[in-house]
């Protein structure tokens, strides 16, 4: 990956309805070469979608947290599977350190929260855990 797909990425995360007319202008490039670079980073799997936020997206979840865990074993992908069916949670990240993976739950109770953390905690191969609360969102990103 280039500066001018770096560039790109960036003008899309910005804007992903900018025409290739004007992603060709920021770049400085044709609109085929746009076109063929963005075709590229999604064969490559660089770019995995677009989507659109909407201003209900934002307040979706009332109540929203980090869930980290620890693994025993080697059972992270069959955890990630399953982690996957449950439909309040919103992502999950591998990561290195203390914890073998974050989980972003977003649920609209508390309730419905301890719910997903008892569901979690009873996954087989999940040994340990930590919960934050996420209070408020300083800067939202895409």
């Amino acid at each position: 990956m280039d500066d001018k797909d770096r560039k790109l990425l960036s003008a899309l995360r910005h804007d992903a309805r900018a025409s290739l007319s004007e992603l060709a202008g920021l770049l400085g490039v044709s609109r085929t070469t746009v076109r063929a670079r963005i075709d590229r980073l999604q064969a490559r799997g660089d770019i995995i979608g677009f989507t659109v936020q909407v201003r209900g997206d934002t307040h979706r979840d009332a109540v929203r947290g980090l869930m980290m865990l620890g693994i025993e074993g080697r059972g992270a992908d069959r955890i990630v599977r399953h982690l996957s069916g449950i439909s309040a949670i919103r992502a999950v990240h591998s990561t290195n350190g203390r914890w073998d993976l974050i989980v972003e739950i977003g649920t609209n109770t508390l309730e419905e929260f301890d719910d997903v953390l008892s569901a979690v905690r009873r996954i087989e191969g999940v040994s340990t855990s930590e919960t934050n609360l996420l209070l408020n969102t300083k800067k939202q990103v895409g």
